[in-house]
């Protein structure tokens, strides 16, 4: 089993940048891969970012492309989702998972789920 954790969402203005941390506990973090997925009322479930178990592979949604970034630390059991010119269509629950294998962009293929953190963005 493995526990996720996000934290760092909050509400902030267009434009501003984010950073959101997931603490991952249980078992080995180094071996799984990592992913940020984004759910907004009223809408499905939308990938965002995924990181390979030692960071060689990143993948990003194409709504973020550019203006975020995943990064990792498995000495601190931590993936970080940096978000930088926020805009209003990002506001959104934002959630961690994790799974074995590749990245992807497949919720389904995600094994471990935290809660989520709110993310909103005024215009």
């Amino acid at each position: 089993q493995m526990q996720l954790e996000e934290s760092g969402g909050r509400m902030v203005q267009a434009g501003a940048s984010l950073r959101l941390s997931c603490a991952a506990s249980g078992r080995d973090f180094s071996t799984y891969t990592m992913g940020w997925f984004r759910q907004a009322q009223g809408k499905q479930r939308e990938f965002v970012a995924a990181i390979s178990p030692r960071s060689g592979t990143r993948i990003y949604g194409d709504s973020v492309q550019g203006r975020f970034a995943i990064s990792r630390d498995n000495v601190k059991n931590t993936v970080y989702l940096q978000m930088n010119n926020l805009k209003p269509e990002d506001t959104a629950v934002y959630s961690c998972a994790a799974k074995g294998g590749n990245p992807g962009r497949n919720s389904g293929d995600y094994w471990y789920w935290g809660q989520g953190t709110q993310v909103t963005v005024s215009s």
